[in-house]
């Protein structure tokens, strides 16, 4: 069962080896892609995630049998015969769920589906999915709360991209793997976890170019046949693992790791003197004594992460001196900072930029969660405040950390549930 709030007794240093799970925002748009990827096969290294549950239930609702194992893996068997109408509940429970817009879209030529819900981080408009989709042939009318997509043919066609989204990246890319001749996106993201969706794409026999580039060609096929894959590992739970290590001044190492996705953060730790080695599969993270005031400013990939933001504003709470943090992504992702001066931090915000000014101790308190990452930042923090810490909201948690109390508790988190 679920937890809803945890107490932490703070001030312990974590020590060990712990292991991390599948990227959430790998798995979620693989999972919707295999709405497209025909035949029985399996993806493996899927996260134990209420958003990934939620995500299952959508694929069996839509007509694909799918099925999760306690090994992390999930089995599928797509008989081509999809669904075009996606079940409100579902859509409006996780904003991820609309990835199945492009794949019912290329499947079916007609998709029906609710505007979604998700973490209340800010509006994150669908403006640029639907102008990639009209860009491929599509109609699109919102009407009471859904969106009805229409197309007899989708053709590939030149997509610029405003602001390089991942989800409208994600979204013109599957729909674009199974329509008429050549889409080029222009100013596409660039995260891991589009490269690992392309990948996926292409080993069921999908035609695209330019991954991990801000320019992605694809040339349409007709069919694609699923094939066995693994989701990369999850560099923001990376993260957080190694924040862990460092706010506590302990000694942690993170396996299952490509350094090459969570570069951004390697530098911002080791510039706010965190001691770092690092292997080829691995991270190995010793706290300083006292952490050094860095000024961050969220970017797209290969920035440094929204999604990292607020964990290293509780690794910055201890920082020698004032540290200037930058929000570029969303409008409304500083709801942690309350939170954390409610435990003591010094943290002045004005617009998008929070003022830290660093602290020698945080003390415990009551806090409440309002979004994932922020739960995170909680969490943090409460390991390394003095006394005990009682969080609540962890509905939000479970969302994307799979089995983070035990991973805490094996690194010697004092968690009393």
């Amino acid at each position: 069962m679920l937890l809803h709030r945890m107490k932490l007794r703070g001030g312990k240093p974590l020590h060990g080896t712990v292991r991390s799970s599948g990227a959430k925002n790998a798995a979620l748009p693989l999972l919707a892609a295999c709405l497209m990827q025909q035949g029985h096969y399996e993806l493996d290294n899927v996260p134990n995630l209420t958003d990934v549950m939620t995500m299952i239930r959508m694929l069996n609702s839509l007509g694909i049998r799918a099925e999760y194992h306690e090994n992390n893996k999930v089995k599928i068997w797509n008989k081509g015969r999809v669904k075009h109408i996606a079940p409100y509940e579902l859509v409006t429970a996780m904003r991820a769920s609309f990835f199945v817009a492009g794949p019912i879209l290329a499947m079916t030529g007609y998709a029906k589906v609710p505007l979604p819900g998700g973490c209340a981080i800010g509006s994150r408009p669908l403006d640029l999915h639907f102008q990639g989709f009209k860009k491929l042939g599509a109609t699109i009318t919102i009407e009471h709360g859904f969106v009805e997509m229409k197309a007899k043919k989708l053709v590939g066609d030149r997509i610029y991209l405003d602001f390089p989204s991942v989800g409208a990246t994600e979204n013109i890319m599957m729909a674009a793997a199974l329509a008429e001749g050549e889409t080029l996106i222009e100013n596409a993201a660039q995260e891991p976890e589009i490269v690992d969706l392309g990948e996926f794409l292409i080993s069921g026999g999908a035609k695209i170019e330019g991954l991990g580039s801000s320019t992605i060609r694809i040339m349409g096929v007709k069919t694609l046949m699923g094939q066995n894959y693994s989701v990369i590992p999850d560099r923001i739970e990376v993260g957080t693992l190694m924040i862990a290590g460092a706010i506590t001044k302990g000694d942690v190492t993170v396996e299952g790791v490509v350094p090459d996705h969570i570069e951004p953060l390697i530098r911002k730790m080791k510039e706010a003197g965190v001691h770092l080695t690092i292997q080829e599969n691995s991270i190995r993270v010793i706290g300083p004594d006292r952490i050094q005031a860095v000024d961050i400013e969220t970017l797209p990939f290969p920035g440094f992460p929204t999604d990292m933001q607020a964990q290293m504003m509780s690794l910055l709470t201890f920082a020698e001196g004032t540290s200037i943090v930058k929000e570029t992504i969303f409008e409304n992702r500083f709801m942690h900072a309350h939170e954390l001066m409610r435990m003591g931090a010094k943290i002045k915000l004005d617009r998008n930029h929070a003022i830290l000014t660093g602290v020698t101790e945080l003390s415990g308190a009551e806090v409440k969660i309002t979004d994932l990452r922020a739960g995170a930042a909680l969490v943090l923090a409460g390991l390394a405040a003095k006394g005990e810490t009682e969080v609540y909201g962890l509905e939000h948690l479970w969302r994307g950390y799979d089995r983070i109390t035990q991973k805490l508790q094996l690194l010697g988190a004092e968690i009393i549930e």
